[in-house]
């Protein structure tokens, strides 16, 4: 198979879908991959070092997307590469469709075949290809939390973990799953007082099990969340229904309840946000202001540290890659359920259920393009 990794331009983004390592693997087992020039630069992976592993280097952005018959990306095609995308090819990257009806409409037209890493599940329900970069937003939310608390960005001027005398400030924490147990670490770790809330009651006990003294749990329900909002200063917005939009927990109203400098962190804002006044955002303007809130909604958070970054990510993909370069996306996905459930649209037809739902589609059986 011919596999063509495209430079990602959406802005501030500086992943690369495939390392060199990645290249050298599909190549030995005698797959032809394209690189766009300087794709992996973001990344600390240099041209030269994919020449090395066998990669041939495309010129630009047009030239890599005519080369594949698979396209391997990080985040979601934007508007100016709607048109490269060719009928047949298969894109396989992270598309979080049901909060773009554009980018949904453009992939149908497209008539290509979108498998979407976030959508990839084990029989466990886990998504191993939404949890590396979910363990990275989870970190980042409170650093990047921690830095808008500061006065000069706006924030009520509180340092996460306190000092002696001082008490630290109070992170809370919305949904109990990846994202969310991973910022309770880093927030527990900074010193900080930290309440995780979820719906699920054993995993509220398996959280308060693990985590560290100064890490509470909570039931989360609307009357919950409307009383913990008015005293903590950080709120991270954790939550995820695989492929589908997040439910709004943190409503427009609760804003004047909240107290002025407290900040916002919708780490679920590629899926539409679970707080209903977060809009995306990029790195290179991350923040606005509503009522005296700080509002923080990147949605390509772990674009920041593009290192890690695509070394945890490509260390999940690479597995899956190899599989649909190996046996082509039809075989691949009828022989491998996680595969298969990675399939959102093919050939002009929406075949994953909330994506479909999320914009009052058509929804089609995926079982009619694998029997």
């Amino acid at each position: 198979m011919i596999i063509s990794v495209p430079k990602e331009i959406k802005n501030n983004e500086n992943r690369v879908a495939l390392t060199p390592a990645g290249v050298k693997e599909l190549v030995k087992r005698g797959h032809e991959v394209h690189v766009q020039q300087t794709a992996g630069e973001g990344s600390g992976f240099s041209d030269d070092l994919y020449v090395q592993a066998g990669a041939i280097m495309e010129p630009t952005i047009e030239a890599a997307y005519a080369a594949g018959e698979m396209i391997m990306k990080v985040k979601e095609p934007i508007e100016p590469e709607y048109g490269l995308i060719k009928e047949d090819q298969l894109v396989f990257t992270y598309f979080h469709f049901a909060s773009s009806e554009p980018l949904t409409n453009a992939m149908i037209n497209s008539k290509s075949v979108c498998l979407a890493y976030e959508t990839v599940e084990k029989a466990d329900r886990s998504l191993p290809l939404l949890i590396p970069m979910s363990e990275v937003a989870g970190r980042m939310s409170i650093q990047e939390g921690a830095k808008y608390l500061e006065k000069p960005l706006r924030g009520r001027g509180i340092l996460l973990g306190g000092v002696p005398g001082v008490r630290p400030a109070k992170v809370l924490i919305l949904g109990g799953g990846i994202v969310g147990t991973n910022a309770a670490k880093m927030a527990a770790g900074l010193g900080a007082d930290v309440t995780i809330m979820d719906v699920n009651l054993g995993r509220l006990r398996y959280l308060d099990d693990i985590m560290a003294a100064n890490v509470n749990t909570m039931m989360s329900n609307e009357y919950n969340i409307r009383e913990m909002i008015q005293t903590h200063d950080l709120i991270v917005g954790a939550v995820l229904i695989p492929g589908a939009k997040a439910p709004k927990l943190v409503t427009r109203d609760m804003l004047k309840d909240m107290r002025e400098g407290t900040v916002l962190v919708d780490v679920a804002v590629d899926q539409g946000g679970c707080i209903e006044t977060c809009e995306p955002t990029t790195h290179e303007n991350p923040t606005f202001v509503i009522d005296d809130v700080v509002h923080y909604c990147v949605a390509n958070m772990p674009g920041a540290v593009p290192y890690t970054s695509t070394l945890a990510l490509t260390n999940a993909t690479l597995p899956y890659a190899i599989e649909l370069a190996n046996k082509g996306w039809k075989k691949a996905c009828a022989g491998n359920k996680e595969l298969e459930l990675g399939l959102n649209i093919i050939k002009g037809e929406v075949v994953y259920k909330h994506v479909a739902e999320a914009f009052d589609l058509p929804y089609t059986p995926v079982d009619k393009f694998l029997k």
